[in-house]
């Protein structure tokens, strides 16, 4: 098993102890700032409910968002940031 399948498996692991479904989540990334890039972590979230936050680094190199949005089960999370994670320079936090 991988090092990445591992940390989903106790990712779901922890929210389902932790968390009680349907929750608000926060989803953090950080990835360089490019306006394609930006859209395409806004475009995982695209549905009604998602507040999303963006703050440009000191420099301008890199862009933080932020979203919080309401999440039905502990596998749906894992799967965003799976879908996330093809976004070429993408920091999950």
């Amino acid at each position: 098993m991988d090092s990445r399948t591992q940390f989903y498996k106790k990712l779901k692991k922890k929210l389902k102890q932790d968390t009680t479904f349907p929750s608000k989540y926060l989803f953090k990334f950080i990835v360089p700032t490019d306006d394609d890039k930006i859209n395409q972590i806004e475009n995982l979230f695209n549905y009604e409910g998602a507040v999303i936050n963006k703050t440009t680094s000191k420099t301008g190199k890199y862009t933080s968002v932020s979203i919080h949005v309401v999440m039905k089960k502990a596998d749906h999370i894992i799967i965003k940031y799976m879908e996330a994670e093809k976004i070429e320079g993408i920091i999950s936090l």
